[in-house]
């Protein structure tokens, strides 16, 4: 009995094996089956069955690892799974450190560029409005911040855009550095923040692609395909994105159409010649028209103008040539102040004081020594109080038209309007309004350079910015200073704006002080209807007129 048991024991072993072996040759086949099927699928370009893994598996027996190897494991994971991320892999990483320690250089020039706005940093002084280095910087730091924020979310659009924001940029720097006239305004410092912005949002394109290879590699790798859903977090961030550089994209243009202009307009010649002045950093415009001497060979005195809140140009140079044409005077000369018309920008800060050096050595490079009588208008006669307490000898007489008197400066540098400025000549670049001028209203270069568009310019604005910065601190300074050394005998003629008085009580008062500036008082004349421009008004010219014969003869 016991040999019977024992060879039936042993014959169903036997069986055991031959079934566990038909069983194992039987999943062997069906595993290369559904290896098969896969292989077809993938070929279609379907994916495979979420239950596949598990059925690929070896049959479970007593070698049957309880937990599964993270290594040798076929399970994929969820798309939503956090390990799912293209930040496995280095060169991602590699991509977003690079892009922190180009963000972190972009910001430091940036804060050179904000700075400059208000104070020139050594050998960063931009000739023409630094408006323009500052924007590009900033829209350069802004693609970067964009790339950072939404790193992980890759978006064609948004590749689109850098692509067309780096064409457009670099259009930009292939007129600034074609055209002598931006070259010379933006110098290096706008030529490398241009050619930086660019390179930025091309850096955006290559780093958002190495991220949307680095997800599908990763997903390919974790769940089995390349996942084409997003999430609502997701759709938001490429949304944001999209708004940020669609509103980039179009300040680009616009500041490449306000490029195109500027490039028109400095094809317009100036009237007179500009002369390198304080160590050859900028250049000063000045126009002289009129014979020096006499037939006799005596010299003859010269009117310097100098303008108020608008340029000589815009006015008063055509009541000069037309005073010339009618004998009242016979000569006259203006120069443009750092950034009006054709000069340009001087560096921050800039005072009365620093203005009357820079017009003196013109004066002096252009060969012009006098004798003067100073005629000015609005702030511009604070100016010519200044020139003439250091060049007293060759000061034949002031005429000052509706003068703005010292302790109203305060108005000029409120910081409301200091504020107002620095935000118009920050928005100045996308030149929307000159665009629009151009196109709808007939503007000319004239107009944009000197005439009745030129407060527009970013240069007219960072000069009336520099002008409020230091007008109730260095500039009054200099002028007080200036009351006090000035020559009591220079004859003296004030002409007043009758508007003015009504519109403000503390004009008349202020006016009727600086009639006793020097000891010889001429003339007070109000004119009753002239507003603040008072030539602007046939009694203006006339009064103006008169005034100036008398001081010149």
């Amino acid at each position: 009995m016991k040999m019977n048991g024992l060879a039936v024991f042993l014959e169903s072993r036997q069986d055991l094996r031959i079934f566990n072996a038909a069983q194992f040759r039987v999943h062997r086949a069906m595993k290369r089956f559904w290896a098969q099927r896969d292989t077809d699928s993938d070929r279609l370009g379907q994916s495979p069955s979420p239950g596949r893994a598990s059925e690929d598996r070896a049959p479970v027996n007593e070698h049957t690892r309880l937990l599964p190897n993270r290594v040798d494991s076929t399970q994929y994971l969820s798309p939503d799974d956090p390990a799912v991320s293209p930040y496995n892999l280095w060169t991602v990483r590699a991509v977003r450190w690079i892009t922190v320690a180009f963000t972190c250089l972009t910001f430091a020039w940036w804060v050179v560029m904000i700075v400059s706005n208000f104070i020139t940093p050594p050998g960063l002084h931009v000739r023409g409005s630094p408006f323009f280095a500052f924007v590009y910087a900033s829209i350069a730091l802004l693609t970067l911040i964009i790339l950072l924020l939404f790193f992980s979310v890759p978006s064609k659009l948004a590749r689109i855009l850098s692509i067309v924001n780096a064409v457009v940029l670099l259009v930009d720097a292939i007129i600034i550095l074609a055209v002598p006239g931006l070259r010379h305004a933006e110098i290096w410092a706008g030529v490398v923040s241009v050619i930086w912005a660019a390179l930025m949002a091309i850096w955006f394109v290559t780093a958002d692609r190495t991220v949307q290879w680095g997800k599908a590699e990763e997903e390919r790798r974790l769940t089995g395909r390349p996942e084409n859903r997003r999430t609502v977090v997701e759709w938001v961030e490429i949304m944001l994105s999209t708004v940020v550089l669609t509103v980039t994209a179009l300040v680009v243009v616009f500041m490449t159409l306000t490029l195109t202009l500027r490039a028109i307009d400095s094809g317009l010649a100036a009237p007179g010649e500009r002369y390198w002045v304080d160590g050859d950093r900028y250049q000063i415009h000045l126009y002289c028209s009129g014979n020096k001497t006499s037939a006799a060979g005596k010299k003859l005195t010269t009117v310097l103008l100098e303008g108020g809140e608008d340029t000589v140009e815009n006015g008063l140079w055509q009541f000069a040539e037309n005073a010339v044409k009618n004998g009242s005077i016979s000569r006259f000369c203006f120069a443009d102040r750092p950034g009006m018309a054709w000069s340009d920008t001087a560096p921050s800060p800039f005072s009365a004081s620093m203005a009357s050096d820079a017009l003196s050595e013109t004066l002096s490079r252009a060969g012009e020594e006098g004798p003067w009588v100073l005629a000015s208008a609005g702030i511009g006669s604070l100016y010519s109080r200044v020139f003439s307490s250091r060049h007293g000898d060759d000061v034949r007489g002031i005429l000052m038209i509706d003068p703005l008197h010292e302790d109203l400066l305060s108005r000029v540098g409120t910081p409301g309007r200091g504020f107002m400025l620095w935000l118009r000549g920050v928005i100045s670049p996308c030149g929307i309004d000159r665009i629009l001028g151009a196109l709808l209203r007939g503007r000319r270069a004239v107009d944009r350079v000197w005439g009745r568009s030129s407060y527009q310019s970013g240069t007219t604005i960072f000069a009336k910015l520099q002008e409020g910065l230091v007008a109730d601190s260095l500039t009054k300074r200099d002028v007080v200073s200036s009351r006090a050394i000035q020559d009591k005998n220079t004859p003296l003629v004030v002409i007043t704006s009758g508007q003015q008085i009504r519109r403000d009580s503390d004009w008349e008062d202020k006016q009727r002080d600086l009639s006793h500036l020097t000891t010889n008082l001429k003339s007070w004349d109000v004119v009753d209807h002239a507003p603040h421009r008072i030539w602007d008004t046939v009694d203006g010219r006339e009064v103006i007129e008169k005034r100036l014969k008398k001081l010149v003869k």
